[in-house]
């Protein structure tokens, strides 16, 4: 059997080297672009996420309640802080007449209607609240607001008494399901004379106050939620949970916008950059913009 000589296995060896040589060359470039692609995919879906999560959460917030701190220059991190609804409805205002005392001895005679201006304990809803098992009532439960105005305004503003009962907002106290075809929920809170009464009878059930906190310095983005109101508002806040909702943050900006001519809407304006090093050490960045509607109608 004839076999190969020492030329041959060299040459067979160079013919290889170079054929792998080539291959590498040709192959190089489309596996790293696929590796590039999905990494900044990866990277464009985190943002996309963490935007997409504070744009709806933003659209919870009680009427005129959006308010920004901070400026989220270079290092400086910034706050985006709103009330938090969790449901709402209209309140009676005119009494059904018949039933029990609602509060307990009132004159004259039954009275189950939100009464503006003077003190009052309890109402009943026009029509069911939706979701009125999930109100949180007695201790450190939900307060009942209306006509929220916002900063500014005396006895219209939900923050300004902070975790106390006062203004436009009272703790709630129980919650009782109404019966019937047509019911009617009932919802006791703690004594309050509600100054002004909302035009189209709304009411909102609010759970507390949620801050966005955009930190540029340790490139987090985190959602703060649990602690107490506060007339003022807090950068950070202190107590409560808090969630990570994305990192490698190295640039952000909360902004809000409430209509100068209808002021029944406002706009939050949000951008978040996320960079990301690829394997060579090069910043890669992905940068998001929009903008939220919020309704101001209270």
């Amino acid at each position: 059997m004839r076999g190969f000589t020492l030329i041959e296995l060299v040459t067979a060896m160079v013919l290889t080297g170079i054929l792998a040589a080539a291959a590498a060359v040709f192959l190089r470039v489309p596996i790293a672009g696929y590796f590039d692609v999905a990494r900044r995919a990866a990277l464009t879906d985190l943002a996309d996420l963490a935007v997409r999560r504070l744009s709806r959460d933003v659209q919870t917030a009680l009427p005129n309640s959006v308010r920004v701190a901070g400026v989220c220059s270079g290092l400086t991190p910034c706050y985006l802080e709103y009330l938090e609804v969790r449901t709402g409805g209209r309140y009676r205002v005119e009494p059904s007449g018949g039933g029990t005392l609602c509060p307990a001895g009132a004159v004259p005679g039954y009275n189950d209607a939100l009464t503006i201006g003077s003190a009052d304990t309890c109402f009943r809803s026009l029509g069911s609240v939706p979701d009125l098992a999930s109100i949180v009532a007695g201790g450190a439960g939900d307060y009942l607001v209306v006509y929220n105005l916002g900063p500014g305004f005396a006895g219209a503003d939900a923050y300004a008494s902070g975790v106390a009962t006062g203004g436009n907002k009272s703790r709630i106290t129980a919650v009782t399901a109404g019966a019937g075809p047509n019911p009617e929920d009932r919802i006791d809170f703690q004594s309050l004379a509600f100054p002004l009464a909302s035009p189209d009878s709304r009411f909102h059930v609010v759970s507390g106050p949620v801050t966005y906190v955009c930190d540029p310095a340790a490139q987090t983005l985190t959602r703060r939620w649990g602690y107490a109101v506060s007339a003022g508002q807090p950068s950070p806040p202190a107590g409560g949970s808090s969630a990570l909702l994305a990192t490698g943050v190295t640039e952000c900006s909360f902004t809000y916008a409430p209509n100068a001519v209808a002021q029944r809407n406002g706009i939050v304006s949000i951008r978040l950059q996320l960079t990301q090093a690829d394997p060579a050490g090069t910043p890669e960045r992905v940068a998001l913009f929009t903008q939220v509607h919020v309704s101001n109608v209270p």
